[in-house]
């Protein structure tokens, strides 16, 4: 049987207006700043407003490790608030924005899939109401400011060899990694080392997403380090005189967007870190007004459990305040073969012996995300090529770990394949079972923090990090920034920083190459094996398919 592709699904939606979406949560159409007649920006007035509002329910959506055989995080978490709105809960999904790197790098899309989309597919993916747009030229003006400040005569006294801050680009692009700017002669300035990451890594798209308004967005952005001088003092973000402007670049993006899933139910798709080489959630202000409009709130945490949702548990609810009622982890038949050693092009045949042992790895991230005092439920996202044995085998491996697996098919029905789903979530959101804390408190050493996150999460059996890399860490805690939460950079792929062991594995060591202080977002980042923060095209990109047809539209989005 043919099925649709996403993009000729989402092109047949029947979209509602979307003040029509807005009155949903009860947001007037005085209250949204329309993008064309189905995407809006929610005002500061109006999310001010409803503060004193009770919070609805929390649910994270996560997953086990992403493999080539898809796990469907996205679909499962626009499928499941659909499902909620269904069984008559109001509901509302919030995920992250798109980045135009992965989308014409790998990807190709990230608004969901099948019959489980939020919508307009198209501008999500693409340009879409310009935030990121804003996030790039925010950074910009910093880093021109930066080196015009030492260009007309260093006031600060900065160290131009110890500049840390870098440049970025929405946009996969390997030959930028590391670079040698002002070259060309004295009216070009003072040649210096330096590098672009993906915006999605750039500490302003962190602090936007933790921010809670503009008055805490310019003190976050003032307290961004961007350098230091040579007795090894800090130079801020203030110091060089750009939070306030950069501020104004970034009034817009601040509020959160508004869209609707195919069902026409209320999403806010606002802020995009990757989760990989930063905090992989959306933004603070989109779920926290979400919350207070809403009776349940679905929200994802990027790539796998061992990042996306320790970081949402670690690093957004510390510092938002928020505790998830219960939490969604995603798993597929297909993946779990492929964790079981079976190739990409055989996935299609029955194995349940395949599945058996690949279903380890679901394992480990149940009993990880237990550890944080949280219900879990396993969702397995349903291929039209599953078998009821190989189904049956996923059932009973989480019955035994002391969870369930429910089976959802939002993918091919909607809403209606994920009834069961959602009304076991809301069962249990409902029920207050969770008793949710983060993995470490905040007075231990930075270095206790990062390996806590090794050894718990990732079962490896020690940290390896050089003379130099603890001696800054101490630095820091000295500098008082020792209560910071840690943000772990690496391979999405595995547990370990190899990203070919797939599994669970034990008795691998994690290698810690970098780390970088980001003051102002509130988070040390731990650069560890070969992760870069940025990214290269593959071989074949997904924009060598990615074109215009005949009539206009847009073709290979998905």
């Amino acid at each position: 049987m043919a099925y649709k592709t996403d993009i000729e699904i989402a092109r047949e939606a029947k979209k509602r207006p979307i003040q029509e979406v807005g009155e949903k949560l009860g947001i007037d159409s005085d209250n949204l700043l329309p993008y064309g007649h189905d995407k809006a920006k929610v005002s500061q007035s109006f999310i001010d407003s409803v503060q004193g509002n009770k919070n609805g329910k929390l649910v994270l959506v996560t997953a086990i490790n992403p493999t080539p055989a898809g796990e469907g995080k996205t679909t499962t978490t626009v499928g499941l608030g659909d499902g909620l709105n269904r069984i008559g809960k109001n509901a509302c999904v919030c995920i992250r924005e798109a980045s135009l790197g992965p989308n014409f790098g790998m990807k190709g899309g990230a608004a969901g899939g099948g019959y489980a989309q939020i919508v307009p597919m198209e501008d999500m993916n693409l340009h879409f109401t310009g935030d990121f747009h804003a996030i790039t030229s925010a950074h910009s003006l910093l880093s021109a400011m930066i080196d015009n400040h030492i260009y007309w005569g260093n006031e600060l006294e900065i160290d131009v060899r110890r500049v840390v801050w870098r440049r970025v680009v929405d946009m996969n692009d390997r030959a930028l990694r590391q670079i040698t700017a002002s070259l060309g002669g004295v009216s070009n300035g003072f040649p210096r080392e330096t590098g672009f990451d993906i915006t999605v890594a750039s500490e302003v798209m962190a602090i936007l997403c933790l921010s809670l308004n503009l008055e805490d967005l310019q003190k976050r952005l003032g307290d961004m380090i961007v350098a230091y001088r040579r007795d090894r003092t800090p130079v801020y973000c203030r110091d060089i005189k750009a939070d306030g402007a950069m501020t104004v670049l970034l009034k817009d993006a601040m509020q959160p967007n508004l869209v609707q899933t195919l069902e026409n139910n209320p999403a806010f798709v606002h802020g995009g870190p990757f989760a990989n080489i930063a905090h992989g959630c959306n933004s603070v202000i989109a779920t926290k007004t979400a919350l207070k409009l809403a009776d349940f709130v679905v929200t994802e945490a990027g790539f796998g459990a061992d990042l996306g949702a320790e970081k949402f548990l670690n690093i957004k609810c510390r510092k938002a305040g928020l505790a998830p009622d219960c939490v969604v982890l995603v798993a597929t038949v297909r993946a779990m073969k492929m964790n079981g050693g079976v190739a990409k092009a055989d996935l299609g045949a029955e194995n349940v012996a395949a599945v058996n042992a690949g279903c380890p790895n679901l394992g480990r991230h149940i009993s990880n995300l237990k550890s944080f005092g949280v219900p879990v439920v396993v969702a397995i996202n349903h291929f039209v090529t599953d078998t009821e044995a190989e189904v049956q085998a996923v059932k009973d491996y989480v019955a035994g770990q002391g969870s369930e697996a429910i089976v959802s098919q939002h993918w091919e029905f909607g809403s209606k394949g994920s009834e069961a789903l959602a009304t076991r979530v809301a069962e249990i959101a409902e029920s207050g079972a969770s008793q949710f804390a983060p993995l470490y408190p905040d007075e231990m050493s930075l270095f206790e923090k990062i390996e806590t996150i090794c050894k718990r999460i990732y079962h490896a059996d020690e940290v390896l990090a050089d003379k130099k890399i603890r001696d800054q860490l101490r630095l820091w805690e000295e500098q008082g920034y020792g209560n910071l939460p840690v943000c772990m950079a690496k391979t999405q792929y595995s547990f370990s920083t190899d990203p070919n062991l797939r599994g669970a594995p034990t008795g691998h060591s994690v290698p810690v190459r970098e780390v970088r202080l980001s003051a102002g977002a509130g988070f040390v980042v731990v650069v560890c094996g070969e992760i870069m923060t940025m990214p290269g095209l593959p071989r074949v990109p997904s924009a060598e398919n990615i074109c215009l047809n005949a009539t206009g539209q847009i073709e290979g989005l998905f």
